[in-house]
This record gives C-alpha cells, sequence and structure tokens, in this order.
C-alpha cells in the first residue's frame, strides 16, 4: 500500500510539474470543443461553428488575420488570436476589436487553434469571428469568451502524444466520432480513431494504454456525424508536447 501510495504521489507531482512548465523540454495543452447544434446526417468539426469541417484551406497561404465589427457592447474589447505563425512557431496576436469597422492584425498566421476574449465586458455579448481571407477560422460563441474548437497543430519542433480523448452529445442523441489526422508533409486526412458515442449513455471517453504520437506540423480534426436532429456535440482531447 506505502508503494502504492508513493506512486501516486510521483505521478502527481509530475503532472503538477508539467503544469507549471517545470519539465524541460515538455508542455501540454488541453484542446477542446463544442458544435452547437449540429443537423441530422451532418458531418463537422467539432467547433464553434455548426455543421461545417474546419476550412484548412483558407490557410494555404499564410497571411494577416481580420475581425469584423462586432456588437456594440463589445466595442473596445480585447481578443487575444492563438496559433503558428508561417514556420510553424507558436505566435499570438492581440486585437482590439471595434463595433464600426473591421480590424486586421500586423501578425501572419499559418494555424489559428485559440482565440479568447483578454479584457472587455464580463464576457461577449454577441459571435466574435476571426477570418482570414474573408473566411470564418475561428468564433468565439455569445457569451462564452473563447473558442470551443477541436482541432489543432503540432508546432514545429516538437511532437506531440495524445494522452486521451472524450466526446459528448447532448441527451436522446447519438453520433460517430473521429479524429481525423493530417501528417506533416501529406495532403489528406485520415482517421486516427473513431468512436461511436450516445446522450443516455453518457461521455465516451477513451485513455491511450500507449499515446497516439503525432509528429510536428501535423493537423488534428475532431468530426461528428449526429443522427439526431440539431445535437450539441463536444469534444476534448488532451496533448503532451515534447521537444525533438
Amino acid at each position: 500500500m506505502a508503494v502504492n501510495r508513493y506512486y501516486d504521489n510521483t505521478v502527481l507531482a509530475e503532472k503538477v510539474q508539467l503544469a507549471n512548465g517545470q519539465l524541460y523540454g515538455a508542455s501540454f495543452i488541453h484542446k477542446f470543443g463544442a458544435t452547437p447544434a449540429m443537423s441530422q446526417s451532418q458531418i463537422g468539426s467539432v467547433w464553434d461553428v455548426n455543421d461545417t469541417l474546419y476550412p484548412w484551406s483558407a490557410f494555404d497561404t499564410a497571411g494577416v488575420l481580420t475581425i469584423p465589427a462586432v456588437n456594440a457592447s463589445d466595442n473596445g474589447s480585447t481578443i487575444t488570436v492563438q496559433g503558428l505563425d508561417n514556420n510553424y512557431n507558436e505566435v499570438a496576436e492581440n486585437f482590439v476589436v471595434s463595433s464600426s469597422e473591421t480590424v486586421t492584425g500586423t501578425q501572419t498566421f499559418k494555424r489559428v487553434y485559440r482565440a479568447f476574449m483578454l479584457d472587455g465586458g464580463l464576457t461577449n455579448v454577441d459571435n466574435i469571428n476571426v477570418q482570414r481571407g474573408g473566411t470564418t477560422i475561428a468564433r468565439i460563441t455569445a457569451g462564452k469568451g473563447q473558442t470551443l474548437m477541436a482541432v489543432y497543430t503540432i508546432p514545429k519542433g516538437k511532437t506531440g502524444y495524445i494522452m486521451q480523448g472524450t466526446m459528448t452529445v447532448k441527451a436522446g442523441a447519438d453520433a460517430t466520432g473521429d479524429m481525423f489526422v493530417r501528417f506533416a508533409g501529406q495532403t489528406t486526412f485520415r482517421n486516427g480513431h473513431s468512436f461511436e458515442v450516445s446522450g443516455s449513455g453518457g461521455q465516451y471517453f477513451y485513455p491511450f494504454s500507449i499515446p497516439i504520437r503525432i509528429p510536428a506540423m501535423s493537423d488534428i480534426d475532431v468530426r461528428a456525424e449526429v443522427r439526431s436532429n440539431n445535437a450539441r456535440v463536444t469534444a476534448a482531447f488532451d496533448i503532451i508536447l515534447v521537444d525533438n
């Protein structure tokens, strides 16, 4: 018993060190997404836009981002956008949004995986869209204060290890879930993990006994197909990032 307690305490200590950035050459990211109301028999990525596959093609060419005019109640709020630059290195930019005009950034982005309110009201009153070339590539849904995107790209110089994944669907609905991966240097996504989830059956949760290795500059896209109309879907996965 003492040995088990020692083991448990050691594992907990290592997890706390990882969370605090105290393990040399290692970090982590918790990715979580939600689709507000996915229609029956529609396939879409688990993010803030209904019935839509994530528009990866908007990043065929890296470039600056824009945020169109927002609700008057959100005017002057500061939005932080996180992603990867043209070399797939991590980058972030702050935008002070306007209710009267589109705001254009200066930082070049090749990928975006998160946006959130840094400063402003208690939370955003209306949807706030982040766009690349006129295409919405991130949305902070009204009242959420942060994007809900179950998509991610492994930064350059790192290898990702997926530790576990989960998905839920609202009560009375069911869905097929797929974790698609487009490995670095390839042009096609392929299914890396497939599962079924039912609202009446509860949360789908899968801890990988052996972590799934994802190389640098590979894209991850969790998708769902709902078999009951207008079902909210959530998905999340945890990745440990190790320096190459």
